[in-house]
């Protein structure tokens, strides 16, 4: 079956269940946490999306069955002067990894960033997730340096 990558309209009752029911798979994962989403994340997570002018996200269809998302989120590079786009969460489903949906989710955010003038796209990614990573680097990532003697990147964070 064809593999259709469509943006999501927050507001549209189909792609509100399919993005909360892939982006819950994803956060059921011992790569997303292994812990479901919260109910009133799950109830006001589209509502929030639709109201940042910053967010975009795609779903993978397979006839009408949704199979994978791309949660996105518009930046700001000021060593460039230009915007960027952050992928937040990218998610497919077990049965449908390995069959090039993570890599048409990643080429509709990168096609979104060169539409919107972006200097590039970004991402974290767990390293204990040889999958994903792989995907990444094949798509054309690569680890975040402005000098290697000064080493790579970490991704850090505070819960407030």
């Amino acid at each position: 079956m064809t593999l259709h990558i469509l943006p999501v309209d927050y507001l549209n009752p189909a792609h509100r269940s399919a993005l909360v029911m892939l982006l819950n798979a994803y956060a059921l994962d011992p790569m997303g946490g292994a812990q479901a989403l919260a109910q009133d994340v799950q109830d006001r997570l589209c509502d929030d999306l639709a109201a940042r002018p910053d967010a975009a996200s795609f779903i993978a269809w397979r006839g009408d069955a949704p199979v994978g998302l791309i949660n996105c989120m518009a930046g700001y590079s000021t060593f460039k002067a230009k915007p960027l786009l952050n992928i937040h969460d990218i998610a497919v489903l077990p049965d449908c990894r390995g069959q090039g949906v993570g890599q048409a989710l990643l080429a509709a955010a990168e096609q979104l960033a060169i539409d919107r003038g972006c200097c590039k796209l970004t991402l974290e990614v767990l390293t204990g997730n040889a999958r994903a990573l792989q995907s990444y680097l094949r798509f054309g990532f690569a680890p975040y340096a402005l000098d290697p003697a000064a080493g790579q990147a970490s991704f850090m964070q505070k819960w407030l």
